[in-house]
């Protein structure tokens, strides 16, 4: 049974710059929960591969979380790290032996028996997609993985590897915001809608940009004003406007403060009329549409 993940997702990738304990990261999990949040995305190269050891050692002090959780993790990105002390230049790997290995390291550094979710990071030139769909079989069949998908592959790199699979990949996750737009015109979105899977959107608040934008500039004055009007946030409005895309967008947060999260959570809220949302687009891109 394919996994259902949550309307907003937290993302893992800062947990290093967040200085929390095992039962501070359970707590901040626990406070997700409480908001409706129980997916969470991680991948094996994050925090130099520590990542999910930190996530890990969380899940081990409060031990009921586990079966309350759903999991994402990604592979396939080999990084040049004392970690990884083979590596000695950073390349990709899809071969069927990395992505069964990369599986069964996270499964173990998260003291978890299945990952809900594994996704190819990055699209490999070296990819063959045979391999890849015998990994995917061979973890499934194992009862390792729940479901599979990818993340940052263009359409039709997502339709070579949907091509060798008899199970259907259920999310590519890619940038997309008001300050990356141009996901809205390379078919990405176009494609989940044909195939009806949510696409994850990493990055939705351009890496904490959206705060810093310059009030001055056409998308600051914008969500200035609109902010005032319906008594929101930029971020807010920003993650207000990938919720409004027809594709289901499953925005990922990145943030390790339990109130900014509850914030972010708010903007499910948020209703923006189709002016209203091309009126952000305009803002976002300079150009009205044709």
């Amino acid at each position: 049974m394919t996994p259902s993940f949550s309307r907003l997702i937290l993302g893992i990738w800062r947990v290093g710059e967040w200085d929390l304990s095992p039962s501070g990261l359970a707590n901040l999990i626990e406070g997700c929960l409480d908001l409706g949040i129980d997916t969470f995305d991680l991948a094996d190269i994050y925090h130099s591969y520590q990542c999910e050891s930190l996530f890990g050692a969380a899940l081990a002090a409060s031990p009921s979380l586990k079966s309350r959780i759903q999991v994402i993790s990604k592979c396939g990105i080999c990084l040049v790290t004392p970690n990884r002390p083979s590596h000695r230049v950073q390349h990709y790997d899809t071969s069927r032996a990395h992505i069964v290995a990369s599986a069964e390291q996270s499964l173990g550094a998260l003291g978890l028996e299945r990952l809900d979710l594994l996704l190819i990071h990055r699209p490999d030139p070296l990819m063959d997609a045979d391999e890849v769909a015998e990994a995917f079989t061979q973890l499934r069949r194992d009862g390792k993985v729940a479901a599979f998908g990818v993340s940052n592959f263009l359409p039709r790199q997502f339709d070579l590897l949907q091509s060798r699979l008899d199970l259907p990949l259920v999310t590519n996750q890619v940038e997309v915001s008001l300050l990356q737009p141009k996901t809205l015109y390379d078919g990405t979105l176009d494609q989940a809608q044909e195939r009806r899977f949510q696409p994850q959107a990493w990055s939705p608040l351009g890496g904490g940009r959206l705060s810093r934008e310059p009030i001055d500039s056409p998308l600051g004055r914008t969500l200035a004003r609109l902010g005032q009007e319906r008594n929101a946030t930029p971020e807010q409005l920003a993650i207000a406007w990938l919720l409004r895309h027809p594709a289901g967008i499953q925005p990922i947060l990145g943030s390790g403060k339990l109130e900014r999260i509850r914030l972010m959570a708010e903007a499910q809220e948020i209703t923006l009329d189709r002016q209203t949302w091309f009126e952000l687009l305009e803002a976002a891109t300079g150009q009205k549409v044709p």
